[in-house]
């Protein structure tokens, strides 16, 4: 096989590959069966030609031993059979019609065995005829010196097996193309249960291992390779609960310690004795802070994956703005401006649409220059909350990435900004939980962060989580 093939063959898809495999066994069996019947059938029509032979032979070598022998022997088949008698001296004492006047056309002995043996003969003078010829010779006459030569053509059989090859070469590829498409047909249905199977697993993702395959019947071939991923499926199931379980238990036992702690630092900056043990207590206690907001941000994802209910209810999302800006101004000596914030409702999660524009927020004052610009506005059953900074920006190759989870850019978005990358993983996850998108554009310069939410309810019943597939990929 050549390197095309091998290349064709092992990047096909199954199905195609066992309906050649098929076609190739179909087309070589059928040329195998055509063959063997075109060789049995031309072996059995000239045993058919020797037996017809060989008794024509009988009969005249018993006419010429008791009837007086004349110069013509009589035949039925219309010239279709040419009988010789020939003298043990070689000449000619009698023949059929159409030998008549005709030199000794036969040169092999009489058998004299109980089973004659045929020869096959050619150039028999017998008006325009063609092809070879069936012939037997048997003794006769007085004391067997005559031999009684019978011979039958064979461009009929010639002929049958002709029209019978043409036949098989013409019908064959119709067979095989025919039985191909019953094959691709046949084993497109033994697949599928196989591709049903991937389309289950292929729904099933890090928010949804609680789902399980549906598993065919015992005698099914499919029965225990579906078991089998299930208990994957189940142990995968385990070991996920178990380790956002340890991250929630974690995160929450670590507020308490980080409160304390963040609370005797800031009493120990205020009545720090040298300037020295007061930049310290300073540095501690930011160092402190951005411990808490990782722990906070840990915590928040772990609810998330967990997909909890969300309790949809109506929320100003422009109040929420504002309040969020009022408390962002005193952190930083950034320009925030609010001017473009017009009024916008959505349903929402108690806090959820907080958190997003919390972080937004901190993610844009984080890296602008000089000013952070935000805007909100509804328009067409949709809320857009706009979050632009005069920073860096953002690639337009990274503009995904950037809701990773722990994903950190080159330049300027680097761990000493403070950030722990899991701001905006967050924002992703919370946005896309109340059925919303999150878009990056370029503010020239800078970036320009876009939420859109829907401002009618998408559902009367409390909202769960998308389970179809990781919320960290989801549009």
């Amino acid at each position: 096989m050549s390197a095309r093939g091998r290349s064709w063959w092992a990047h096909g898809s199954l199905r195609l590959r066992l309906t050649a495999a098929a076609a190739v066994v179909i087309a070589a069996g059928l040329a195998a069966a055509a063959a063997l019947l075109v060789v049995w059938l031309h072996a059995s029509l000239v045993r058919d030609l020797d037996t017809t032979a060989l008794q024509r032979a009988e009969v005249v070598a018993a006419d010429a031993d008791t009837t007086q022998l004349t110069s013509e022997i009589p035949v039925s088949d219309h010239g279709e059979v040419a009988v010789q008698i020939v003298d043990g001296h070689g000449r000619v004492l009698a023949g059929s019609g159409n030998l008549r006047g005709r030199p000794r056309a036969f040169f092999f002995p009489a058998s004299r065995s109980a089973s004659p043996r045929a020869h096959t003969v050619h150039d028999i003078p017998v008006g325009n005829a063609k092809g070879g010829w069936r012939a037997v010779g048997v003794p006769a006459g007085p004391s067997g010196t005559w031999t009684v030569y019978v011979a039958v053509p064979t461009a009929g059989v010639e002929q049958g097996l002709h029209r019978l090859t043409v036949g098989l070469s013409t019908g064959t590829p119709v067979v095989v193309a025919l039985l191909t498409a019953v094959a691709w047909l046949l084993t497109g249905r033994a697949l599928r249960p196989v591709e049903a199977m991937r389309a289950q697993t292929a729904e099933i993702s890090a928010p949804a291992l609680s789902r399980r395959l549906d598993v065919p019947p015992p005698k099914d071939a499919l029965a225990r390779p579906a078991r089998t991923l299930n208990d994957l499926l189940a142990r995968l199931d385990t070991a996920t609960r178990r380790q956002r379980r340890f991250v929630a238990d974690a995160a929450h036992e670590l507020r308490n310690p980080l409160s304390t702690l963040r609370a005797r630092l800031d009493v120990t900056a205020r009545h720090a004795r040298s300037p020295q043990e007061q930049a310290l207590a300073r540095s501690l206690l930011q160092e402190t802070e951005r411990l808490a907001r990782l722990v906070d941000d840990l915590l928040q994802l772990a609810r998330l994956d967990d997909r909890p209910r969300l309790r949809l209810a109506p929320v100003d999302l422009d109040e929420i703005v504002f309040a969020e800006v009022r408390q962002a101004r005193p952190r930083t000596p950034l320009v925030i401006d609010q001017h473009a914030v017009g009024a916008a409702r959505v349903h929402g999660d108690e806090d959820a649409p907080a958190r997003v524009v919390r972080n937004l927020l901190d993610n844009a004052v984080r890296y602008a220059r000089t000013r952070v610009e935000v805007g909100l506005h509804a328009t067409d059953g949709t809320a857009r909350l706009v979050v632009a900074d005069d920073g860096p920006g953002i690639p337009e190759a990274d503009r995904e990435r950037v809701f990773d989870r722990f994903t950190r850019l080159d330049d300027a978005r680097s761990r000493e900004t403070g950030g722990s990358g899991l701001g905006l993983a967050i924002v992703r996850d919370v946005v896309t939980a109340h059925h919303g998108r999150t878009l990056v554009e370029d503010n020239h310069p800078g970036a320009r962060l876009i939420v859109l939410l829907p401002t009618d309810s998408p559902t009367d019943s409390p909202a769960v989580l998308p389970a179809d597939r990781p919320m960290e990929d989801r549009p």
